[in-house]
């Protein structure tokens, strides 16, 4: 949400943009939750008086789901995993709780936030209802944030097994197993899972904003497709890029750069370039961005990747997971079930 750029710019005058990360993991940015507690908080009439009343809850959407499949108003469960938690910039990756400092210097009240819980629970948040939308009562014990459950649907339980999901976005998560690794190198330091009552799991991720919506919009602001699949056809009816490199920071750029300032372009245009070497360039920029995160990982972590597990979307084309395997000079593994989130979360409720 950009419109909290003031507030982390005005944070940042104390202690720079990795103010909280030796407590959060995380650079002050506009893409984490807690600068928005805070904007809305100071902005929207009523917010801060209902918070301080009891009146008003916080939640990311793992959160708000659990309430309402809970009861909702009627006793829902108000509670959030580690691994979303982490991503809200309020959450102490060692003790794993609300960290009071980073609440006081926000000015967010401890009261509206959820009870951190693990992501496989086997005492349970609470029941479906019988006349809920299931139509049967059904234990709620599994919660994992996006790339996190992915992560788990990977099964990357080892140190070192890293997944990459291309998506709008793309999203690689590298396992540190039990050690919490501080990057120098732009990454975002999370909580990877913690099952039940076993020690916490924690991995380095590096966040890339756009990817397949990169494509989105060749379609819908360019119409140089009319639909996603397309564009691998159109880039292949090229050899090579001829020459040109998308630069896709519509909204900044994310890892290792977390500059909310930078914006896109193509650079080495000539007038050979046909709409075949944009959408060949397009694709490759995502290549491109994903390589970076994956050296800025190796040099954090010291781990060299010997594969990396996909998934999301885009992973059913071929040209682009080839040229992938191409530059990062390892296997590109390709899992039967792509949509690994869902997956992965299955797994935490199944374990539980």
């Amino acid at each position: 949400d950009t419109r909290t750029k003031q507030i982390c710019d005005e944070l940042a005058l104390d202690g720079g943009q990795d103010r909280f990360r030796s407590i959060c993991g995380l650079p002050l940015a506009t893409y984490f939750s807690g600068p928005k507690v805070k904007w809305i908080l100071e902005n929207v009439p009523g917010t801060r008086a209902a918070a301080e009343r009891g009146d008003a809850l916080f939640g990311n959407i793992d959160t708000w789901l659990i309430w309402w499949l809970t009861g909702g108003p009627d006793g829902g469960s108000h509670v959030t995993d580690v691994s979303n938690a982490s991503r809200t910039m309020l959450m102490n990756l060692h003790s794993l709780e609300w960290d009071s400092w980073v609440l006081d210097v926000l000015n967010i009240p401890r009261a509206i936030l959820p009870r951190i819980v693990p992501s496989s629970d086997s005492s349970t948040w609470g029941y479906t209802s019988q006349t809920g939308p299931f139509g049967s009562v059904i234990p709620v014990c599994g919660d994992l944030g996006d790339q996190q459950a992915a992560l788990v649907g990977q099964t990357c339980f080892l140190p070192g097994e890293a997944k990459n999901t291309y998506g709008t976005g793309c999203f690689m998560l590298l396992n540190t197993g039990s050690r919490i690794v501080p990057s120098t190198s732009g990454l975002l330091t999370t909580l990877a899972y913690r099952l039940g009552d076993k020690p916490a799991v924690y991995a380095l991720e590096g966040s890339i904003a756009i990817t397949g919506a990169l494509v989105q919009w060749l379609r819908d602001n360019l119409g140089l497709i009319s639909s996603s699949a397309e564009i691998e056809p159109l880039a292949n009816s090229v050899a090579d890029n001829g020459g040109i490199y998308f630069v896709p920071a519509f909204s900044g750029l994310f890892a290792p750069y977390w500059r909310s300032d930078a914006r896109g372009a193509i650079v080495g245009l000539t007038r050979y370039i046909n709409k075949g070497h944009i959408a060949r360039a397009a694709l490759e920029a995502t290549a491109y961005q994903t390589r970076e995160v994956l050296e800025a990982m190796q040099k954090d972590s010291g781990v060299h990747l010997t594969a990396l597990k996909v998934d999301g979307g885009m992973v059913y084309n071929q040209l682009l997971m080839q040229f992938q395997a191409d530059i990062l000079g390892v296997p590109v593994v390709r899992p039967s079930v792509a949509e690994t989130t869902a997956l992965g979360a299955a797994y935490a409720a199944g374990l539980a």
